[in-house]
């Protein structure tokens, strides 16, 4: 018997990064234990978050984050 979602995801998203981008990707999966998808809905909802108080216009996130607490 197949057991429902109760929140499916449907929708795919591609993208293409650099391997700088990759190994902060990588790098950001082993420290928080968490797939690229997850890490990704987070970043997106930072940006949404964050986007009207930063008025940031360009380059959402310009380096790579070393450091996690």
């Amino acid at each position: 018997m197949t057991r429902i979602k109760e929140n499916p995801r449907y929708n795919v998203i591609s993208m293409r990064i650099n391997e700088k981008e990759l190994r902060c990707l990588e790098n950001l999966m082993k420290k928080t234990h968490q797939n690229v998808s997850h890490i990704m809905r987070e970043a997106i909802d930072f940006f949404a978050a964050n986007y009207k108080h930063t008025k940031l216009k360009r380059k959402a996130a310009g380096a790579c984050l070393t450091y996690l607490p």
